[in-house]
């Protein structure tokens, strides 16, 4: 079967990989102790790899798939991580062999339906699904205001529609398992504004605007910021809130895998 598969991120793939913040150590951790057991990780839609080089710290071996051969060569090498081209609805794994699989700001990029058939098929029957995702970041009021203009206004009119589901905390997307509660987490970054600027050109909204008005649309706020921030190298301190969903399968009805 063939997959639709929505590059959002392929013709930033460098940019993505240097300014795009890491998430928290304590995310990896508890996800790792919720597992049935640390064998194999899927990172799923890995990007140049944040994720799986994080689970890699706690997994024997991590399989990192993305669609995007132009985002794996971003990524990082790591002797427990093994890369991978592979859309999110069909990869080359075992039935049941996974321990723990992982979907970092992707979830809404995928067709859910083939997705979750392939989670019941290489999940363990106690394994775990976690997905996850962050929506703006704050820093400080009057900055946050500057660029909460910015991404509604601004470039509002290019996001995908598929952002939607970024701002409801993926909320609003089937999650057909057995959910359970979580800690809070969130990123957290000190940054210079360059460093800033450098994340605001890769998202997706950005690269659109520019690529259709022919001008780059963070230079159309950096004066405003540069105003806010003072030294351009003073470092502040940025936050992303994290939504986490998790949970594992249902239980199968006729002790075989069970379906969607």
């Amino acid at each position: 079967m063939t997959m639709r598969f929505k590059d959002h991120f392929s013709g930033h793939s460098t940019l993505y990989s240097r300014y795009r913040p890491d998430y928290p150590p304590s995310l990896y951790r508890f996800l790792a102790e919720q597992a049935p057991q640390q064998e194999l990780a899927w990172d799923c839609a890995t990007g140049s790899g944040q994720a799986a080089l994080g689970l890699a710290e706690h997994f024997s071996h991590v399989i990192a798939t993305d669609a995007s051969a132009a985002q794996l060569k971003q990524a990082t090498p790591h002797p427990r991580v093994e890369y991978l081209v592979a859309p999110a609805e069909q990869v080359p794994l075992a039935d049941h062999s996974v321990d723990l699989i992982t979907v970092a700001q992707a979830l809404h990029w995928f067709d859910l339906d083939g997705f979750y058939h392939e989670v019941r098929r290489v999940l363990r029957p106690d394994g775990v699904l976690a997905v996850w995702s962050y929506n703006l970041l704050q820093c400080e009021p009057a900055i946050d205001a500057v660029l909460n203009h910015f991404y509604a206004k601004t470039i509002g009119p290019w996001w995908p529609p598929e952002r939607v589901h970024i701002e409801n905390g993926y909320q609003d997307l089937a999650f057909p398992f057995t959910e359970e509660k979580s800690p809070d987490f969130a990123m957290q970054a000190q940054w210079s504004l360059p460093q800033l600027s450098g994340y605001l050109r890769t998202w997706s909204a950005v690269q659109r605007y520019q690529k259709e008005q022919g001008v780059d649309p963070v230079t159309l706020i950096e004066a405003g910021l540069a105003e806010l921030w003072g030294e351009a190298e003073q470092v502040r301190i940025i936050r992303w809130p994290l939504s986490l969903r998790w949970g594992r399968p249902f239980p199968s009805v006729s002790g075989g895998s069970a379906m969607l």
